[in-house]
């Protein structure tokens, strides 16, 4: 028995649940996030000051993208038997010496070295994210451990850019990333105090990653899962000419449709397990079906400001099911390859962020402002047609 199965089958059998780890892994997240998208509402002092362009400066969110996609990738083949503990402590101090390099930054170049070491730190934790879930609870309440991380993923990517903005006005942007830093420490010391020994892989149960794609149902579910993340990117990255132009938003407006499209999906989040627990398999499904029923309204409704704020709640309701149905699935259907799985699921989404703007950007300028809405609908009924015939859960 691999160490990962003892984990799990000692967990089922004392069924006690380590919280305080799961919120350590929680908080872990929540910073990596933070400090991914700091940039964006800093863009214009971190260009100033190091004499650069807002759109060379932006390209430090790209490198941190870019490297934590091939991160995800490898870093389960690099750590092997490696207790992966020591790899949540590693990751929390790349963490801490990303936003030092980028703090005391005086050129452009060590300004991407920095975010280079956060895509490093970013890939590899997204990656083991489902498979140290499920060590640290029981098969039982994985998904409700999966809601509490995925939960603090959505206060970060709420707070993140308004929070960044509002310090650096305050105390400058290379303090906002030294008190990065400082959150960076406490992730370590959270890590160190509450984090159990979890044994690597064992040299018999190491095998090819991408073997698992050959699995039935696998390639299915990740074709869904690239599908569903490059239809909610063509639309979201788009959200604000959509909004502002189509519906006639001005930008309070569009900042409170904003907060209200977070508030929902926190929300969606902190409920997920409560859904998924009746049937993931039906939660995959509708997901994406409902955010396709919500773009066609839109489409065709979307001049009504009600109409628009409604579909951005149903909206950010609605997809906060699908990371954490889909990371559910991994915990279920691969649980004996759950950190390969991970590794994929990570490489996949990033991919698909990717081409999921490229192809809205490019519809957007071609084919008119409804063209990202029409593409991201289809994209989301194909994802649910694909769930219901093709994946297993």
């Amino acid at each position: 028995m691999t160490p990962l199965n003892e984990a799990k089958q000692h967990a089922s059998e004392h069924a006690r649940p380590n919280w305080s780890a799961v919120f350590a892994v929680a908080f872990c997240v929540a910073c990596l996030i933070t400090v991914e998208f700091l940039p964006v509402s800093l863009l214009t002092p971190m260009a100033q000051d190091l004499g650069i362009s807002e759109g060379l400066a932006g390209q430090s969110v790209t490198t941190t993208a870019f490297v934590a996609m091939f991160a995800s990738l490898f870093i389960t083949s690099m750590i092997r038997s490696t207790d992966r503990r020591y790899v949540v402590i590693l990751f929390s101090v790349l963490l801490t010496v990303s936003c030092l390099l980028v703090s005391f930054a005086n050129s452009f170049a060590l300004l991407l070295v920095g975010r280079a070491c956060l895509g490093l730190a970013l890939g590899g934790f997204w990656a083991m994210s489902a498979s140290l879930t499920m060590r640290l609870v029981p098969m039982r309440v994985v998904p409700k451990a999966l809601s509490v991380i995925f939960g603090a993923v959505s206060i970060a990517l709420v707070i993140a850019a308004p929070l960044g903005s509002f310090l650096g006005g305050v105390i400058g942007w290379r303090n906002v990333f030294n008190a990065a830093a400082v959150m960076g420490v406490l992730c370590t010391l959270w890590v160190l105090k509450v984090l159990p020994s979890l044994p690597g892989e064992a040299p018999h149960q190491q095998q090819n990653m991408f073997g698992l794609l050959k699995r039935p149902g696998v390639m299915a579910g990740m074709c869904a899962i690239f599908m569903a993340f490059a239809g909610q990117f063509a639309f979201f990255t788009y959200i604000r000419p959509v909004y502002m132009t189509l519906v006639g938003f001005d930008v309070d407006g569009l900042t409170l449709v904003l907060l209200s499209f977070g508030i929902a999906s926190f929300i969606g989040t902190s409920l997920s397990s409560v859904i998924l627990r009746r049937s993931v398999k039906a939660a995959l499904t509708a997901a994406p079906l409902v955010l396709a029923t919500s773009a066609t309204v839109l489409v065709l409704w979307g001049e009504s400001q009600v109409v628009a704020s409604a579909v951005a709640i149903i909206w950010g309701f609605a997809f906060a099911l699908i990371p954490v149905g889909w990371s559910t699935w991994i915990t279920r259907s691969l649980s004996d390859q759950a950190e390969k799985a991970g590794s994929i699921q990570v490489a996949v989404i990033q991919l698909a962020n990717t081409c999921g703007a490229a192809i809205g950007g490019v519809a957007l300028d071609h084919l008119g402002l409804l063209s990202p809405l029409v593409i991201s609908g289809a994209l989301m009924l194909l994802t649910g047609l694909l769930v219901a015939v093709k994946v297993r859960v």
